[in-house]
């Protein structure tokens, strides 16, 4: 996948799934699978709060793409990715669908779960989901853990200290309040982060943070 130009350009909306693939570079096979989530992403969404209703007609771009937009910044060599909270699955089961290896889905909602297996299922995803409270999770060393949408950067950096090593990347998307939830986590000690400008909002940023600062 490629990454594309980042903070030079105008964020895309209404973004349709060709959009996403020339967005990305991902191949036919791969936004097939997508297609699939997709699909299964509204039929589920009748009976299941997955996503906010309203993001569900541009969901390429509010789900997919901002999702996607992470793969670039993780290490070609790793191993186990561990996505807090992983609701719907943005954005742990889209990196699991792009290639990424070894990612482990942490849900406790049973029914968003079904939702998750279902898709690993139909995709094809070599995605492990583990149906537990996020602090009730041992035993899995990370090398990338990321979050979507779950808490604040001072509680993410809590739930994700079981899981990192001095090597292990954080990606955490923000939005508007990123500069906020930045003076919060001064109090943890989090003195370097990278900030990378979000692809599908002017307002989004990606926030990048090594390991040995929580270790």
């Amino acid at each position: 996948m490629t990454g594309g130009r980042r903070g030079s350009e105008s964020p895309i909306s209404r973004l349709t799934p060709e959009g996403f693939q020339q967005a990305t570079g991902v191949s036919r096979e791969t936004l097939d699978r997508l297609q699939i989530y997709a699909d299964l992403l509204r039929r589920w969404q009748a009976r299941v709060n997955l996503v906010g209703r309203g993001t569900l007609d541009d969901m390429w771009r509010r789900h997919f793409l901002d999702s996607a937009q992470l793969a670039p910044l993780i290490p070609p060599d790793t191993r186990c990715l561990v996505d807090l909270g992983s609701g719907a699955g943005f954005p742990g089961l889209v990196l699991s669908i792009l290639g990424i290896a070894g990612v482990h889905l942490i849900e406790s909602d049973q029914k968003k779960c079904a939702f998750l297996r279902e898709v690993s299922r139909q995709t094809g995803a070599d995605a492990r989901i583990v149906d537990r409270r996020i602090e009730t999770v041992a035993g899995l060393s990370a090398d990338v853990v990321t979050a979507r949408a779950l808490a604040p950067l001072g509680r993410l950096l809590e739930l994700a200290r079981p899981f990192v090593r001095p090597d292990t990347v954080l990606l955490f998307p923000k939005g508007q309040d990123v500069g906020t939830e930045l003076t919060e986590a001064t109090k943890h000690s989090i003195v370097a982060v990278e900030r990378v400008q979000s692809l599908t909002s002017p307002d989004g940023t990606i926030l990048r943070i090594g390991g040995d600062q929580l270790v």
